[in-house]
């Protein structure tokens, strides 16, 4: 099984990505383009489940609209044999050479596998938890891979990257955008104050999914790393004096966050 889907990602665009990884601005990240075989791109696309299952976790509320299920007894045989060799010792070695990090998995898919987000499905810019809350590890590493074949750009949902305001710990500006293309994965390092999202809400047809794959990696976490266990997230701009998502962005990070965000 591991060669079958190690012979499926395309390991040199990786490669090749990761010379461009250490400085990119505003944090350390590259794009990857084509990371699967084409035709195991589609496999993995028809594996999602109708938007409207059951097996999804919906988060509805004022700063994050969208789906997600981490629901390893769900998956179909592609994507199950997916995560299982991105969290095989192969590839976390191969990762651990090509970004100078030694990583571990986390085969919980903590906050990964399955997300999805329909018209008017958004994700306020903030940053992820610090430390795994099972593991105790840092979260250092992102893999967000896209699935919709038909995704147009001026749909919107390009995932904005933005500069830390170390004085208010809020974002401070947008230096770059990531178009959610298909077979295209981002790749970032998330212990820089990385602030990510999508504010504004997609604008996709009814019957198009903004559809993405995603898996974390976890590090050694340094002695002076923040304990931080859940999503620190930033108001929109049309949301700074609104209090009630302020308060609700409080109780997003803290301990009681399953009680705001999963329906």
């Amino acid at each position: 099984m591991s060669n079958k889907i190690k012979n499926k990602i395309n390991l040199e665009a990786i490669k090749k990505a990761s010379e461009t990884f250490k400085g990119a601005k505003p944090f350390d990240h590259c794009v990857v383009d084509n990371f699967f075989d084409h035709d195991f791109a589609l496999k993995l696309t028809s594996e999602f489940p109708d938007f409207n299952d059951s097996v999804w976790y919906t988060y509805n509320n004022a700063i994050e609209i969208k789906k997600a299920s981490n629901n390893w007894n769900a998956f179909p045989e592609n994507t199950y044999q997916l995560f299982s060799y991105l969290n095989s010792p192969d590839f976390l070695e191969f990762l651990s050479k090509e970004f100078g990090t030694k990583f571990y998995p986390d085969f919980g898919l903590n906050g990964g596998g399955w997300h999805i987000h329909k018209s008017k499905g958004k994700l306020n810019t903030h940053y992820d938890y610090n430390i795994h809350p099972k593991l105790g590890l840092q979260r250092k590493l992102n893999i967000i891979m896209y699935m919709n074949p038909n995704w147009k750009e001026e749909w919107g949902g390009s995932v904005g990257l933005y500069s830390h305001d170390k004085a208010k710990n809020r974002p401070e500006k947008l230096i770059t955008e990531v178009t959610p293309l298909f077979n295209r994965a981002v790749i970032f390092d998330t212990t820089q104050n990385s602030w990510h999202g999508f504010p504004d809400p997609i604008n996709c047809p009814e019957n198009e999914y903004r559809k993405s794959l995603a898996i974390y990696f976890l590090a050694e976490p340094a002695v002076e790393t923040e304990q931080r266990y859940k999503a620190l997230f930033a108001p929109s701009d049309t949301q700074k004096d609104d209090q009630e998502v302020l308060d609700l962005i409080k109780k997003r990070s803290s301990e009681n966050a399953a009680e705001v965000y999963i329906n």
